[in-house]
């Protein structure tokens, strides 16, 4: 019997490329997620820290207090804008988790695929070996059944032949 072949194979190498392309789109896209969280977490602890540091100023001055709501209005707006990015990219992410659980669906059907045909080779495989088997004992047993069979009339051709003469 002929070795296994997968007659899709070269479409499951296929998908399992397009499957490594996904998962390292959405690696990417949870990456620049972060990156976004962390720089929110960076503004926020920057307005944070402003404001403690100009409320431990002892001598406070009016032109203080104006530049430091300056910069928490400046914070706020930047913070909004973190927020819009991150928003964006949330809907990013979750599109290229469709994507990747898409293609790994896809991918796995065909790998499923590949081990029924390859349990369905074997059993095939597995019925032939056994009937070559079953021949190649039948064959024997046959031959063996001869030689008896010959050996035992053997003697009885013998004496037949002894009457003739």
């Amino acid at each position: 019997m002929n070795t296994f072949q997968f007659p899709l194979q070269k479409v499951l190498d296929w998908r399992r490329a397009q499957l490594e392309l996904e998962e390292a789109r959405f690696q990417q896209q949870m990456a620049a997620l972060a990156s976004i969280e962390r720089a929110y977490a960076e503004m926020e602890a920057s307005g944070i820290r402003a404001e403690m540091q100009v409320r431990r100023w002892d001598p406070l001055a009016g032109r203080d207090l104006a530049a430091l709501g300056s910069f928490r209005l400046l914070v706020r707006a930047r913070e909004r804008d973190i927020a819009l990015q991150r928003v964006a990219c949330q809907k990013e992410l979750e599109s290229r988790k469709a994507v990747m659980l898409e293609a790994r669906r896809r991918c796995r059907l065909l790998e499923k695929l590949k081990e029924r045909r390859l349990a369905e080779w074997s059993v095939a495989r597995d019925r032939e070996l056994e009937q070559v088997a079953s021949e190649s004992f039948l064959a024997r047993w046959a031959r063996r059944r001869t030689r008896e069979v010959m050996r035992q009339a053997a003697p009885v051709a013998a004496a037949v032949d002894l009457p003739r003469a």
